[in-house]
């Protein structure tokens, strides 16, 4: 009851907490970040690695691929050609067929474009990727994207860097309920009760950015979020009293203890 570890693909994770690599103030901030935040999957945005030459990119030295997997992302891609050529690119360049992969719509909602996400899911799962979507909280397409074989979806919560935590619960529920395969949040968290919620939700992890890099304090920022999976978990696995419409009535029967 206590192993709170989550399997993706063929990599199993102690914490289900996933963190992101943009935003910081500074790279000794975000490291110690995501080390305060337990998470063991760090996502990097292929925009910001310089593909011609690996070499040239002494930010991603930082990263210690014997403690993280490294996801990269495909943000910035509007169309299914696009992100899949960055996936190729992305596996070449760090060594890894697993991607978060997503296909916006508009550079102002940041909002996916799910006709194109779907058709991008399904040529790179043929092509070997471990595919983890970014998507909308829409529980068709989930099940779709599960159907050609994604190793997990990642519905926002709520649109990527609202900070408004979780619009639509019953969203989600819907969506874990369609699938068979790991769900995480992604987009929308804003502090550390949103992580809880999502979990008490009984759903997979969550998956976060801008929550933790904008922070006033990021590295204590980050140890509330690792706080807050823990303890969503830990009450989703305990199971929630029933919502009534008032408490005990004073006929309910007591216990004597005299």
């Amino acid at each position: 009851m206590n192993d709170h570890s989550l399997q993706i693909a063929d990599r199993t994770f102690s914490s289900r907490l996933f963190i992101g690599s943009a935003r910081y103030p500074d790279p000794d901030t975000m490291l110690k970040a995501w080390d305060s935040s337990g998470a063991e999957l760090v996502t990097v945005s292929m925009r910001r690695v310089n593909l011609e030459n690996i070499q040239d990119n002494p930010w991603i030295d930082l990263i210690d691929r014997d403690r993280y997997q490294v996801l990269p992302n495909t943000a910035g891609c509007y169309t299914a050609t696009e992100a899949i050529l960055v996936a190729e690119l992305a596996r070449e360049a760090l060594d890894t067929n697993w991607v978060k992969l997503e296909v916006i719509a508009d550079d102002e909602s940041l909002l996916p474009d799910s006709s194109e996400l779907l058709v991008a899911a399904e040529r790179l799962v043929t092509n070997g990727f471990v595919v983890l979507p970014y998507c909308t909280s829409d529980p068709v397409l989930c099940r779709r994207l599960a159907d050609v074989g994604c190793a997990a979806v990642m519905p926002l919560a709520s649109p990527i860097g609202s900070g408004r935590g979780i619009d639509n619960p019953y969203q989600l529920i819907l969506i874990k309920e369609a699938v068979n395969i790991p769900v995480i949040v992604d987009a929308g968290i804003g502090t550390a009760s949103d992580v809880t919620i999502a979990m008490e939700l009984g759903l997979d992890g969550v998956l976060l950015n801008t929550a933790v890099a904008e922070a006033k304090h990021p590295v204590l920022m980050a140890e509330a979020m690792a706080h807050a999976w823990q303890a969503g978990r830990a009450a989703y696995l305990a199971g929630r009293i029933p919502r009534r419409t008032c408490g005990y009535s004073r006929t309910r029967e007591t216990i004597d203890v005299t």
